[in-house]
């Protein structure tokens, strides 16, 4: 009992490190390098660990629960401020792919599908980006740093794996943070503020290959840290989780197709995840962190406190939702067109003529058995990472490298879940088949968030389907100025070493 009261409150510190009010940074900027004294220190968590084992452990999973936490994004009212899942809703919508088909309470109209966060500064939503992903940074740093620093390697097991899952985190927050801030790698254009410790003073921004050299150093770092680790719940980075990790970095940068391929194909070889199979496709309702697709994911439960504001209380139909009372949240209807009528993912979304085709994915997800919910309490899982991910960008990074073959393979046998036929496949080649991969992915990882990262990763041009409320037909390329993010007005002020977008 004293063991588990201790854990609870180191995990409950771990919050309570970067999520300090807005009063308690105005002296640091957005970045959040400022420490109050009242909340925890790399220090005092060192100190704590020396006479319990579990505490590093316990303090990782409190940066797994800032994930889930609404407010992270640093409002108290947005109802679009709930965490991880709340960005990969920003990327689907940016790219295109999921589209805001009736806007009745306005909740990502503007910001969003209209731009204006990402053509202006000052917008709310450009500061949420930043202030989530670097919480998360400032909670990794403090458990690495509470565990030797960055060269260091813990000498008992348990604290090798809590060092690995802190670095990937810190790997996966500027990942997404190099996608959302930077148009296209350029590993000499600077771009975001390089913190790999815990610090209490500002930086100017690093370079893209200062931040994607420290990104690939702390995930192979990770992948080898968590050799032997066996997890007790599906939120907890594993090994395969760390290779995927790296594997998008990878992708991202662009130049390492076959590594990207290899790690990929580790995953696969593992034999710890199944494709769904074609008959769970528009009946099981992705809302189970026990389906065994599901690589990373987190269980929710009505501990958690979820209600509207959650990613469930946005997207699902099915629960107490703006997705049920009047912000249709529906696949791209041209995407949609694209899938053929005997694909199982076809009955995923709701076609109905008669009513605009919203095209809302009614039956890919759904949290209860009832329109409109039979609860205001979310207890349907959120996922983050599944199997079908390894299988598509093992498939795009083979036929980048030039092994059609494998790449074949590995498209057929996910296709072979989805599909009665998959002997198309054996035609395509070149364009065509990369084409078509980049088309599956969109397909298969429709409002999971991946959408964004696929179209940066194939330099695609989007254009919205006739279901979207705005720039209807209009061809925006991956790199237009309306794909990313602005670093925030507040860290602008705040931080002395960057005065504009461009230093």
């Amino acid at each position: 009992m004293k063991n588990l009261l201790k854990i609870t409150f180191v995990t409950v510190l771990a919050l309570s490190v970067t999520g300090c009010a807005d009063d308690l940074l105005d002296n640091s900027g957005v970045s959040g390098t400022s420490q109050p004294t009242q909340f925890i220190t790399a220090e005092q968590l060192s100190e704590g660990a020396k006479t319990n084992l579990e505490i590093p452990a316990a303090f990782v999973g409190g940066i797994y629960a800032q994930m889930i936490q609404t407010g992270t994004g640093g409002t108290n009212l947005s109802h679009d401020d709930f965490g991880q899942k709340g960005y990969d809703i920003y990327g689907d919508m940016l790219c295109g792919d999921m589209a805001l088909s009736v806007s009745t309470y306005g909740w990502y109209r503007s910001d969003i599908t209209e731009f204006q966060a990402p053509l202006d500064f000052a917008r709310g939503r450009n500061r949420m980006v930043w202030r989530y992903y670097f919480r998360i940074l400032r909670s990794a740093n403090t458990v690495i740093q509470s565990l030797g620093g960055n060269d260091a390697i813990p000498d008992n097991p348990d604290s090798q794996y809590a060092m690995g899952q802190a670095k990937a985190m810190r790997a996966h927050s500027y990942f997404y943070l190099t996608q959302y801030f930077q148009k296209e790698y350029n590993a000499s254009e600077e771009i975001l503020p390089l913190y790999d410790t815990p610090v209490n003073t500002n930086v100017a921004k690093a370079t893209a290959g200062e931040i994607y050299d420290l990104m690939e150093s702390d995930l192979r770092d990770a992948i080898s840290l968590l050799n032997g680790f066996n997890r007790t719940a599906k939120n907890e980075i594993n090994q395969d989780i760390a290779r995927m990790l790296l594997a998008y970095v990878l992708g991202a940068k662009g130049g390492n197709d076959t590594e990207v391929a290899t790690l990929t194909q580790q995953v696969i070889n593992s034999g710890s995840y199944t494709i769904m199979p074609m008959g769970d496709v528009a009946t099981t309702g992705f809302n189970d962190v026990n389906d065994a697709s599901w690589m990373w994911g987190i269980d929710i439960t009505a501990n958690n406190g979820l209600d509207l504001v959650s990613w469930w209380g946005q997207v699902d139909a099915f629960s107490y939702s703006y997705a049920w009372a009047g912000d249709y949240k529906s696949i791209d209807a041209s995407l949609y067109d694209a899938i053929p009528a005997d694909d199982a993912r076809k009955a995923q979304f709701f076609n109905n003529p008669a009513s605009g085709r919203h095209l809302q994915p009614l039956f890919k997800f759904f949290a209860s058995n009832q329109i409109g919910g039979t609860s205001q309490t979310v207890t349907a899982d959120y996922v983050y990472m599944r199997i079908e991910e390894a299988y598509l960008l093992n498939a795009e990074a083979n036929a980048r490298a030039g092994n059609e073959p494998a790449a074949r393979t590995s498209l057929k046998t996910f296709l072979a879940n989805r599909v009665p036929d998959v002997s198309y496949v054996d035609g395509l080649s070149g364009s065509q088949l990369q084409n078509e991969i980049y088309t599956q992915t969109r397909i298969e990882l429709w409002g999971e968030g991946k959408s964004y990262l696929a179209m940066k990763r194939n330099k695609a041009t989007t254009v919205r389907g006739a279901n979207h409320l705005s720039f209807v037909g209009e061809a925006i390329p991956y790199n237009d100025e309306r794909m990313q993010f602005e670093i925030p007005q507040l860290e602008i002020q705040n931080n002395p070493f960057i005065s504009s977008q461009n230093d």
